[in-house]
């Protein structure tokens, strides 16, 4: 119903401005919409932006269409609300089962995140890559894209080549119970030991990089068991983390199928192009000083030439690309959008995120100094069970495993999706295992609470009749879940949804506190319990979204 009103309102602008952009967004406290299209317009039309704004609040008002909505121009913002009935139709459809989910559309989409190097196991940093493009997956999925989710295996570059001189050469006894990934992490760092302490064996890593570029069979053999070990491991921790791929792409497919030899072929004539021994792109001219190395005088391409191959491949098969890439790949793929531009192929939208730091510094694989995502989980999981036991002694043993399980991943989904991708933060054990407010289990008990009062109320006869402002500051709020799942997915920020799922439970909380509901009587109690109902279904599936279980009991 809301997403109706939403596009009644954007066309309406659109033809009122003759603009094909009119920045209409949440309203928050003010409105339900808003729009700061004037500021645009001031320009064009040499005039006083808040006149602007009234004088599109007029027109805008006189529309046939416009029954349900009021206008209102304050200063140079136009804000838009909806009338009673509005709210309380679109409150209803709240209390249903998939609340929240738009029809399916055409248009679709590979959304490619994680993607960590296959020389170690997932650690701090990387799953906020993971909880990012989880998170983002499941909103496009609530909002009716088909959808497939990717990550791009690199088997083939100089990091997975020493894990391969690492097994080669080093002396290795495997450990009882050790995952995959773990176990390639410690023949990783004892192989760099090793190179530092003779760097003449830097050749062997060379040769190995050539000899699979060539597609030696058992050099690839070798490539291949040593990534397929890691890559087992991540996916029990991708399990863990509650997140999905539906393809896992390998790089050397690209060797393999000719398609990184095609599109090397294709620059290859473009005047920007460069072969002294090397193949380099002059992207000068897109504003970039660096030379855009492709391959290498020793004939093996780089990473960034198989990652054009991989891009043409989804540009053509996609109607929508996006990338999930930390703040260190920001030149790298502006570079790739420029290229591919020049190429005349589909871009990727890219999400860079900022790094997840320890308070003594950086994380690297390669020193061995990192907070792997198995010990997170493992720690997480032991702090909670802690204060599960102490909340719910009651409680079976089994049960009380189950809710620590959910409550730790709850803690760690939301602690990464709440902060916006572009700021960077310091992981802080204290604050992610905060249980109280700002906190996924925060949300989840706000569940718990409506879960409660709703099993105690029994059998009811739903009805909306909302009486006072913390009924209807609950209601409005509850009513804009569809259009932020439509935000996020517009804007690619999985962090609007996480604001959106706390202030949820805070307004919860506030109206349970100041309004009975249980004690209430007649119609005002049946209106209130509809209100609970459509909470509890709203948190459900914002909580779902976000990769938490919405749990019943805590």
């Amino acid at each position: 119903m809301l997403s109706t009103l939403y596009h009644t309102i954007e066309y309406a602008l659109k033809e009122a401005t003759g603009q094909e952009e009119v920045f209409l967004v949440e309203g928050g406290e003010h409105a339900d919409l808003a729009s700061t299209v004037a500021f645009g317009l001031a320009k064009v039309r040499r005039k006083n932006p808040a006149m602007i704004s009234r004088e599109l609040a007029e027109t805008l008002a006189a529309r046939e269409d416009f029954g349900d909505i009021a206008v209102e121009a304050l200063g140079p913002y136009l804000n838009f609300h909806f009338s009673r009935e509005v709210i309380e139709r679109a409150l209803q459809d709240a209390t249903r089962p998939g609340y929240g989910t738009h029809p399916r559309r055409e248009e679709r989409v590979v959304l490619e995140h994680t993607s960590a190097n296959p020389n170690g196991p997932l650690h701090v940093g990387h799953i906020r890559n993971t909880i990012l493009g989880d998170t983002l997956a499941r909103c496009f999925r609530k909002a009716g894209y088909p959808l497939e989710v990717q990550y791009y295996v690199n088997d083939m570059g100089r990091q997975i080549a020493i894990v391969v001189w690492g097994f080669c050469t080093i002396a290795d006894t495997s450990l009882a119970g050790e995952k995959g990934d773990h176990h390639v992490a410690r023949i990783y760092i004892a192989a760099n030991r090793a190179l530092e302490a003779r760097p003449e064996c830097v050749a062997e890593v060379d040769r190995l990089m050539q000899q699979v570029e060539r597609g030696d069979q058992a050099t690839v053999l070798l490539f291949r068991k040593a990534v397929t070990e890691c890559l087992e491991g991540f996916r029990v921790t991708l399990q863990r983390l509650g997140a999905r791929h539906d393809r896992f792409v390998w790089e050397s497919d690209f060797i393999r199928n000719g398609d990184t030899d095609r599109v090397l072929s294709r620059i290859s004539h473009m005047p920007e192009c460069h072969v002294d021994g090397r193949l380099w792109l002059d992207l000068s001219e897109s504003g970039f000083e660096k030379e855009y190395v492709l391959r290498r005088s020793d004939g093996t391409s780089v990473y960034a030439a198989r990652d054009l191959a991989y891009h043409t491949w989804k540009g053509r098969n996609f109607d929508r690309v996006i990338d999930v890439l930390g703040a260190d790949h920001k030149l790298i793929g502006a570079q790739l959008i420029a290229t591919l531009r020049l190429l005349g192929e589909k871009g990727p939208e890219i999400v860079h995120f900022e790094f997840v730091s320890l308070p003594e510094g950086s994380m690297s694989t390669r020193a061995g100094k990192f907070v792997s995502a198995d010990e997170l989980l493992e720690e997480v999981e032991r702090r909670a069970r802690e204060e599960v036991t102490v909340r719910r002694p009651e409680l079976p043993e089994t049960e009380r495993l189950a809710i620590a399980r959910s409550v730790a991943l709850a803690a760690i989904r939301y602690d990464i999706a709440r902060i916006s991708p572009e700021k960077s933060t310091v992981f802080d054990w204290n604050e992610a295992l905060d249980f109280e407010r700002q906190s996924g289990p925060y949300i989840q008990y706000a569940h718990a609470r409506a879960s409660s009062i709703l099993e105690k109320a029994g059998e009811f006869e739903e009805c909306v009749a909302l009486e006072n402002e913390h009924e209807m500051a609950l209601a409005r709020h509850i009513i804009r879940f569809p259009m932020v799942i439509e935000s996020v997915v517009r804007e690619l920020k999985p962090h609007l949804l996480a604001a959106y799922a706390r202030e949820l439970a805070d307004l919860f909380n506030a109206f349970y506190h100041f309004e009975p509901v249980l004690k209430s009587e007649g119609i005002t109690r049946r209106s209130r319990l509809t209100l609970v109902k459509a909470t509890q279904n709203t948190l459900a599936e914002a909580l779902q979204t976000l990769g938490i279980d919405a749990l019943r009991t805590m």
